[in-house]
């Protein structure tokens, strides 16, 4: 396969799981895209902030191509940073600017990936010195495989919140089925469930 058909199927998949990412963020209130809905404080938002940060380090750090000019914010990598800053989203931060800071992180991605070719080499500055150096393709992978990894915890949360589900506007990708449908559904396992555990 040649280099530029395994980069055009590596960023459709990619830029699925980035599409139905931003799409669980619509038509949700401040709270609800922000309000944490598991233990350890995930959130709709906090996904789509930590994305941004993933997408300019792998593709712009480690391969020399940094994305801020100047001082990064507050929230970036560093050793100063609190930690999980990238995980959850300030009352200052607003969507519109954590949405826009991750399509920038696509374009600014998009463009090391089109300017290089898999093969390309580059170092990963936060990983340990002997694994650091990676190809452009592993990024990719590992990349397509965590926005595809966060793009399923936010199915899950977005359901959480207000009972949407789906890959896509327009997809659900699940059977189609009455809310009351769902609700014997749900209560079938639940009593499979007891079952095998004894009770």
């Amino acid at each position: 396969m040649m280099d530029h058909d395994a980069k055009a199927d590596l960023l459709r998949y990619l830029q699925e799981a980035r599409d139905s990412l931003v799409w669980k963020v619509d038509g949700l209130g401040e709270y609800d895209i922000r309000r944490p809905l598991t233990p350890t404080g995930t959130n709709l938002l906090g996904l789509v902030k930590h994305l941004s940060g993933v997408e300019l380090g792998y593709f712009g750090d480690t391969f020399g191509r940094p994305f801020f000019d100047k001082e990064p914010p507050a929230w970036w990598y560093t050793e100063d940073a609190e930690l999980n800053a990238d995980m959850w989203a300030t009352p200052q931060e607003s969507r519109e600017q954590i949405v826009d800071l991750y399509r920038r992180a696509w374009e600014h991605a998009n463009a090391t990936i089109d300017a290089l070719p898999l093969d390309a080499v580059g170092r990963i500055p936060w990983w340990p010195e002997e694994r650091g150096e990676v190809t452009l393709h592993h990024v990719i992978v590992r990349v397509l495989a965590e926005t595809h990894r966060h793009a399923g915890h936010a199915d899950i949360v977005r359901e959480l919140v207000d009972g949407s589900v789906g890959e896509k506007k327009g997809n659900g990708n699940i059977p189609e089925g009455g809310r009351a449908e769902w609700e014997r559904y749900r209560d079938r396992l639940e009593r499979a469930a007891r079952e095998a555990d004894g009770g």
